[in-house]
């Protein structure tokens, strides 16, 4: 997704700078809590009350080690690191949206 639109330099970036939206976490979190019998909901909220903040710096292999989630699935890249897919289904999104409403 990010390879796509910028190369593989900088899709890491672009990732983590997505991951730091506060918005972004708690979306990945309710989905995470929603399918994920497994996801540590404490690791979860320390994330939540950090995200937003300028020193907050998240990348997707910590958020899936610490929190045990399933919804990200990180490939290295060629030349080391970068994020390759996202297994978060679009339906859910939708359906996470509109619950808001």
């Amino acid at each position: 997704m990010a390879t796509a639109k910028e190369g593989d330099n900088r899709s890491a970036d672009i990732i983590k700078n997505w991951l730091r939206n506060r918005y972004t976490i708690e979306f990945l979190g309710t989905w995470e809590i929603i399918h994920n019998p497994d996801f540590k909901v404490v690791e979860f909220d320390h994330f939540r009350m950090s995200a937003g903040l300028p020193s907050f710096m998240l990348s997707a292999s910590e958020w899936i080690e610490r929190t045990n989630a399933v919804g990200i699935i990180v490939k290295k890249g060629r030349y080391g690191g970068s994020p390759q897919r996202y297994s978060l289904p679009f339906r859910s999104r939708i359906y996470f949206v509109s619950s808001m409403y």
